[in-house]
């Protein structure tokens, strides 16, 4: 299972409108209409768009397309719910579960409730295309992960060409499975803001909390080549000149959903690039050790900062979510808005985007796949 091209979408909330842009510019720059990476593995938001783009593994094209309808008419009411009353209830819950120590009230499961997403997913998914692709050779395997909560391990579940019995390795296994909307729902539950999603005996989270090698899934199907669309520039914000205020609950949350997203892939690329190195410097004619063989890979990523663009947009999130958030002090943060702002018009931006810095990028792009 080698010679193979794997396309790596990891999570980043709404964030993840930015990879349907790279994918649109993928979609004009690499020739034939079927795809050109017949593994598809995606974490979180990158699930929704691995998901999508394996349906149509047949027409790359149209994939890219279907994404970009999808994203580009996106409101916070289709993924959870934001009516007034609603949210009162889910803050006064919070409110009482805290306050009473759980005597008599349930404790809440999430700050949000996300059946609006289900409901989406399960419409707009198309499961059947999926098994197509994999019966017709356009697809090899879609890989979807999520976190278990029972049993602390990252759950790739997959669904191939072929009868792979899956793997383990470090709190880290792959399932075969036949994968439809709730699996998605399930990597795209982001810790506290959405509810878990039990598939068989167990309830999953988000797929980056515990994947702490996002790499790993493509790998193991015997990808040669990796393309990872990034949700994260990579631009150090600037020391800080004067003393700052005390990081709100948006602030470290949104760190905290930053370092389960990004530095995951970097930490996995960097020990990637370490194997290249050590496999370029072994004597000619010496085998490489048993488990190793190069692999390539690019990371295309945001050449603008995503919380620039997020803070703008932020008035665009709901009332009721903003007073919601900001009771619980996770308002007011740009890199918390960008996980939760499924708007439209701060998709689009994100899209257009992806599409200028996927276009920059295709020689890069026509270098990895040749």
């Amino acid at each position: 299972m080698t010679g193979r091209a794997a396309l790596v979408l990891p999570g980043g909330g709404a964030r993840g409108a930015y990879q349907v842009g790279v994918l649109k510019a993928l979609a004009e720059i690499l020739p034939g209409p079927a795809t050109p990476f017949p593994i598809v593995t995606g974490i979180s938001a990158g699930a929704i768009n691995a998901g999508v783009v394996a349906s149509h593994a047949d027409d790359f094209g149209r994939a890219a397309a279907r994404l970009e309808h999808f994203w580009g008419n996106l409101r916070c009411a289709q993924v959870y719910r934001t009516g007034w009353l609603h949210n009162l209830r889910s803050g006064l819950h919070w409110l009482a579960s805290m306050t009473l120590g759980g005597l008599g009230v349930a404790n809440p499961r999430s700050l949000f409730d996300n059946q609006p997403l289900s409901e989406l997913l399960a419409r707009e998914l198309d499961a059947e295309g999926i098994a197509r692709n994999l019966a017709s050779g356009a697809l090899d395997a879609l890989m979807v992960t999520a976190s278990g909560y029972a049993t602390n391990r990252a759950v790739t579940f997959y669904q191939a060409a072929d009868d792979d019995a899956g793997w383990q390795a470090s709190r880290r296994i792959g399932r075969p499975a036949l994968i439809d909307h709730t699996h998605l729902l399930a990597s795209t539950a982001l810790p506290l803001l959405f509810p878990a999603q039990r598939i068989g005996h167990e309830y999953y989270g988000d797929g980056g909390m515990r994947q702490t090698a996002p790499l790993k899934p493509a790998l193991h199907r015997g990808a040669d080549r990796l393309l990872i669309i990034g949700t994260r520039d990579e631009v150090p914000d600037p020391e800080p000149t004067r003393p700052v205020a005390y990081p709100s609950l948006g602030d470290i949350g949104g760190h905290v959903l930053d370092v389960i997203f990004m530095d995951h892939i970097t930490s996995d690329l960097d020990r990637l690039q370490r194997i290249n190195t050590l496999l370029e410097t072994l004597p000619s004619g010496c085998a490489p050790p048993v488990g190793l063989r190069p692999v390539r890979s690019l990371l295309i990523r945001p050449s603008r900062d995503l919380r620039a663009i997020a803070e703008k947009h932020a008035h665009r999130v709901p009332a009721s979510v903003r007073t919601l958030l900001k009771g619980i002090g996770a308002w007011g943060s740009g890199r918390m808005a960008g996980f939760v702002l499924f708007e439209a018009e701060f998709c689009r931006e994100l899209i257009e985007l992806g599409y200028v810095d996927g276009l920059a990028a295709a020689d890069d792009v026509r270098a990895l796949m040749e």
